[in-house]
């Protein structure tokens, strides 16, 4: 189990909830890629968890169904609310589901679920409100994602800049005993410069590292120094994330 500073999570989201849908291209490429592994089925009852400013909520109820928007950020939560997202919404942890067992036909979980501090719980909180025969769909991140920030920093201090994500095998075990499918994908994002790289992580609330939030502000040396040792192609500066999708069916 890892110590996670919920509150400080939760701040680090509502900070970036007035700008987050400008930065969240990777929340929208895995979006897509776990609805593909839904085949287009349909769900009379969803709660989105980890909902951010609504966008998968508002989606859910356009395919008509009765949509419960979760997020441990008020902000966050009241940006869905002011897009009118939803049709309930609440202020809670997925580690923590306010909700009675059986309650849903779909808990959907897009990139959230890496901020809990226990996976195996966390996932077993969304399969519990499910329904027998109902469906988990979560993605996150693995061990391995953000390369490329890691080797830049490398030039500046031994740091560590950049949160830890579970590897492989441990996201496998925490899916242990339940009927799931799952699958791997890397996803890479193309920036101008490094600047906008850590800029993209910082506009959709990623700021907060499972050691503290870093504190200082970059000097001009230190960013010339990233800019330099950050991989580059055909002149632009990638981010690459290794997605875990998965599926699983309830009992």
């Amino acid at each position: 189990m890892t110590q996670v500073d919920k509150q400080a999570i939760a701040a680090a989201f509502g900070r970036a909830a007035s700008h987050y849908e400008q930065h969240a291209e990777l929340q929208r490429q895995s979006a897509d890629a776990l609805l593909a592994r839904l085949a287009g089925r349909q769900y009379a009852r969803v709660l989105d968890a980890g909902c951010g400013p609504g966008r998968m909520s508002r989606y859910w109820r356009e395919q008509g169904s009765e949509v419960s928007a979760l997020d441990l950020s008020a902000p966050m939560l009241a940006q869905a609310q002011r897009h009118d997202a939803a049709h309930h919404y609440l202020l809670a942890d997925i580690e923590a589901i306010p909700q009675d067992t059986a309650t849903f036909d779909l808990a959907w979980s897009n990139l959230a679920v890496q901020w809990c501090g226990d996976l195996r719980h966390a996932l077993g909180e969304l399969y519990r409100v499910v329904r027998p025969g109902g469906t988990v769909a979560f993605s996150t991140l693995a061990h391995g994602s953000m390369p490329e920030l890691r080797q830049a920093w490398q030039a500046v201090d031994n740091r560590a800049h950049a949160n830890r994500f579970l590897p492989v095998e441990q996201l496998e075990n925490a899916l242990h005993g339940w009927e799931v499918e799952y699958q791997m994908q890397a996803v890479t994002l193309w920036f101008d410069d490094a600047l906008s790289a850590m800029r993209s992580l910082k506009g959709i609330g990623a700021t907060h590292l499972h050691e503290g939030r870093e504190q200082r502000v970059l000097t001009r040396s230190q960013l010339q120094q990233l800019q330099l040792a950050w991989p580059q192609k055909q002149g632009k500066y990638p981010l690459t994330y290794h997605l875990f999708l998965g599926v699983i069916q309830r009992d």
